[in-house]
């Protein structure tokens, strides 16, 4: 009866011990990651006053090319796919409310408010975000970057504000990418199984959304793309342990970023809601 009464009174001691050493590392991730952004923005700023402090085009570049051009038919490939599907799902009920031409009107507004900037950012997060996370990582681990600063040469400016530059640029490109091939999807099979025209699918498109569709998923695509680079370079940053620590790294970078990809676009899809702009 003691043993099972001490272990009754340990349970829930140890879920709160739990969840203080949680709520404590989330807190510190959220600090180190504030700072590693202060940091970042001024080094990015300072490049446009001091010619010592600018961040080269080519490292930017690169890192566009690396992360935004080589995800695209990736991009396309899901959001294409996604585009099929909704036309598919949502002819069956509201062909029963004989309401069929509809489908153009709710894939508009779903593909341009959500779905096309998060099909881009959970893609950018598994292409690319763990790709810098473990480029960073591995730099930590063969003390690449302890070399860089013993030749006074900041690892936020020369590493960190490329990569972030790249993704915010890449993601928005991306995310007007996904939404053009989802539309356009839609669009084509609209016309094969469901029997809508191409003119009446455009004028039921453009009829339903209007320019702050558009913006708000952009303004979405921005905040994902900065998220997901201060994540992973963070993230690669703070490797220890070798090999093994470069894996926990990738892992966290990928699981981190979806999670923080979701939350924010809850949050912006609230405030938008909240400020009518759709």
């Amino acid at each position: 009866m003691a043993n099972g009464s001490s272990q009754s009174r340990s349970l829930p001691v140890a879920l709160v011990l739990y969840l203080g050493n949680f709520t404590r590392e989330t807190l510190a991730h959220m600090g180190s990651m504030w700072y590693l952004l202060i940091k970042a923005t001024m080094w990015f700023f300072r490049g446009f006053v001091s010619r010592r402090a600018r961040v080269g085009r080519v490292a930017i570049v690169s890192q566009i090319v690396r992360i935004g051009v080589k995800s695209v038919f990736i991009v396309s490939l899901v959001s294409g796919a996604i585009g099929l599907i909704l036309a598919f799902q949502m002819a069956p009920p509201l062909d029963q409310l004989g309401q069929v031409e509809l489908v153009p009107n709710i894939i508009a507004v779903a593909v341009l408010r959500e779905l096309g900037p998060l099909i881009a950012a959970i893609v950018m997060v598994g292409f690319a975000g763990a790709a810098i996370a473990a480029e960073i990582g591995t730099m930590v681990v063969n003390e690449e970057i302890e070399a860089l600063e013993a030749g006074a040469l900041n690892p936020v400016r020369f590493l960190v504000v490329p990569r972030v530059v790249a993704t915010i640029f890449s993601l928005i490109c991306l995310a007007v990418i996904a939404n053009y091939v989802a539309i356009f999807c839609a669009a084509l099979i609209s016309k094969v199984a469901l029997g809508i025209s191409w003119v009446q699918y455009y004028n039921n498109t453009v009829a339903q959304v209007d320019p702050r569709d558009f913006l708000t998923g952009i303004v979405k695509a921005a905040i994902f793309g900065l998220l997901i680079g201060l994540i992973a370079c963070g993230n690669g940053l703070k490797v220890t342990g070798g090999a093994a620590g470069v894996g926990r790294a990738t892992t966290n970078t990928v699981v981190q970023s979806v999670v923080a990809v979701v939350m924010a676009d809850l949050i912006f899809t609230v405030i938008f809601f909240a400020l009518k702009l759709f």
